[in-house]
């Protein structure tokens, strides 16, 4: 099963390096890890899209996703209310003739604009929800798509409860290492 993880981790060198090792030690698969910076400048936000958790090793990650150094926050956010987006930037091959049918493809896609043009592609970003970049990527493809990059998955909740200053969350969830070093 798909899961979403979000953690604020301290913006230091070394603590991207971490998280990921302790998802390899474990044998699960990254599909998108995301980092950037936070509403708070000694803080970074990551988004964490893992495949193939077992339920029953769901507690062990998110426990052990707790005891990495200068991890502060960890929620698994897959059965929370949450907004999720991705970025992705697709260049597809494109001449006189099926320009014009791309562009069409794209005005169905609130978030979608053309970047560039060439001769011979054109390049296009679009930003939203994952089943959408899904969905155009899927129209594209029998004009060639020839370079595809996305950013991976952006995402918060929509939990009104917003830590004041300098407090964060306890553990997301029961039996999470409450100590924090």
């Amino acid at each position: 099963m798909r899961r979403v993880i979000s953690a604020l981790v301290h913006d230091r060198p070394g603590v991207l390096n971490r998280v990921a090792s302790m998802f390899r030690r474990r044998g699960f698969n990254i599909a998108s890890l995301t980092v950037g910076h936070s509403e708070k400048p000694e803080f970074s936000r990551m988004t964490i899209v893992v495949d193939n958790v077992p339920e029953s090793a769901l507690w062990q990650v998110t426990s052990q996703l707790w005891n990495v150094v200068d991890v502060v926050e960890v929620m698994d956010i897959t059965d929370e209310d949450y907004v999720a987006r991705e970025t992705a930037l697709i260049k597809v091959r494109a001449n006189q003739e099926n320009r014009g049918h791309i562009v069409e493809i794209l005005d169905l896609f609130r978030g979608a604009e053309v970047v560039s043009v060439s001769p011979s592609t054109v390049i296009l970003e679009i930003t939203g929800p994952t089943e959408q970049v899904e969905s155009l990527l899927a129209l594209l493809e029998p004009y060639g798509i020839l370079e595809l990059m996305r950013t991976g998955l952006v995402a918060l909740t929509k939990d009104e409860e917003v830590p004041q200053d300098g407090e964060f969350r306890g553990p997301a969830l029961v039996g999470a290492p409450s100590q924090r070093r």
